[in-house]
């Protein structure tokens, strides 16, 4: 049905071959299109686009420049990024900007003013990019505490980027002679992480990190995790329901599950089935939930878990609190996703683990991954809890989500993964679901950037 439904509104043309060789602008002969902003901070922005030849068939390499001006000055806007290198995913960074005050800009490449894309999640009355204008966020009182990347869906392993069942819809392959794209993406990711203009101090994976949780999978994915930093200390891990133990002869290597004819070897490199994660950052609780069914891609919480979790949350409440786990929580994601309310965390288990967070003030944010798409949803029942879902590392849009927290609260900021490989399979990704993904996917600039005052000042 979902697919259908995709299939009958999809009124833009595939765009699978927008990853192919691209040549120069040449004169006026381009489309700049798919302008985005992805990225709104209390100091800086982030702009993408793509420049195509004037048919709109292939990419075309241009220039890069972004010319801004505060929304109540009359003045000229200045160009504050400008880069001569051509290209055809353009990835603008502007910084120096004032907390929450209003700008106007415009995006250009070979001096053609980017446009967004015929999507309804950049097309819409009042956005961003319909209106050329922004309002930077006002970031929490006090001190930076720490900066923690959140992110999730890196498919390690993966040949086929887009499919939702049966082989459909048609999905998207890298380009031959490539690397396969969850390594670039994964690559993308660390190296964005360890730059000083992100800085994360801590990374935080929320499952489906494998395809199959094959044995030569997981050990890929966990070597350039260990290549990257200390599990535990650097980076934690949970499992998603790709990560789960399967059956079959290139499972039988790996410990079995008991009671089952499953293998896990995803167990192997990375924290048991069924284990709560419980890390401690400066007086910040980190809660890792495993939310996997054995042969299911909708999410369960088994009852010992539920009883450690009850037990550590009750022994300090208040503890500024951090959960994360693969699949969504609330009713609203349940009916928002395009998999249904069977994809989620099953309905029973969401509303306990609700409940327990009602008699849990400490608890502030929970990260979900599994539905690929930057959304935050209302809890079922009245709670002080962010309940945050991050798009993809593996496929468009293409990023991770950095939360810094201050003494008096956060500041979460989506940004896309800027290397230039990951930036061609981003815009190439961007055929999946018949050319829609962006609207499922991107979420609002509000979902992708956002600030929330509390209490943190107990954190060091």
């Amino acid at each position: 049905m979902v697919l259908s439904a995709l299939g009958m509104t999809a009124a833009l043309p595939l765009l699978v071959q927008r990853g192919a060789g691209s040549a120069r602008a040449q004169g006026n002969s381009l489309l700049a299109t798919d302008l985005e902003l992805v990225t709104v901070t209390a100091t800086s922005a982030v702009l993408t686009w793509t420049t195509l030849t004037a048919d709109g068939r292939a990419p075309l390499a241009a220039d890069s420049e972004v010319r801004v001006a505060p929304a109540d000055s009359s003045a000229p806007a200045r160009v504050l990024f400008a880069d001569p290198e051509p290209t055809p995913y353009h990835f603008a960074e502007i910084t120096g900007l004032e907390p929450g005050r209003a700008y106007r800009f415009e995006a250009l490449s070979h001096g053609v003013r980017a446009v967004p894309a015929p999507n309804v999640a950049t097309r819409m009355p009042g956005s961003p990019e319909c209106i050329g204008e922004f309002t930077t966020l006002t970031p929490p009182p006090g001190r930076l505490l720490r900066t923690l990347a959140l992110c999730n869906d890196v498919h390690f392993g993966e040949e086929v980027s887009g499919l939702i069942a049966a082989g459909l819809p048609p999905g998207v392959r890298q380009e031959p002679g490539l690397p396969p794209y969850p390594e670039v993406m994964l690559a993308a990711l660390l190296d964005d992480l360890r730059r000083p203009d992100r800085g994360a101090d801590q990374l935080l994976l929320a499952g489906d990190l494998t395809a199959e949780a094959t044995p030569g999978q997981t050990r890929g994915v966990r070597g350039m995790l260990d290549d990257w930093g200390v599990a535990g200390r650097d980076w934690f891990a949970t499992r998603g329901n790709h990560d789960r133990p399967h059956v079959g002869a290139e499972y039988a290597g790996c410990p079995i599950v008991a009671d089952t004819d499953h293998h896990d070897c995803w167990g192997e490199s990375f924290p048991a089935r069924g284990e709560l994660l419980l890390h401690d950052l400066g007086g910040l609780r980190l809660l890792g939930l495993d939310t996997t069914a054995l042969d299911a891609a909708g999410g369960t919480i088994d009852r010992s878990q539920f009883d450690r979790l009850r037990t550590v949350l009750a022994a300090d409440p208040d503890r500024p609190t951090l959960v994360f786990g693969h699949h969504p929580v609330t009713f609203e994601s349940a009916i928002s996703n395009i998999g249904g309310p069977d994809f989620v965390l099953n309905r029973a288990d969401a509303a306990e683990l609700q409940s327990l967070y009602r008699s849990a003030p400490g608890v502030f944010l929970q990260h979900s991954g599994h539905t690929h798409r930057n959304r935050r949803t209302r809890p079922d029942i009245p709670l002080p809890v962010e309940f945050l879902e991050v798009a993809a590392v593996k496929e468009y849009p293409g990023g991770y989500t950095l939360l810094h927290l201050y003494e008096g609260g956060y500041q979460a900021n989506f940004y896309k993964t800027r290397t230039p490989e990951a930036r061609r399979w981003s815009t190439r990704t961007r055929a999946e679901y018949f050319g829609l993904i962006p609207e499922y996917t991107l979420g609002t600039t509000a979902d992708r950037n956002h600030v929330v005052l509390r209490d943190l000042s107990g954190l060091t």
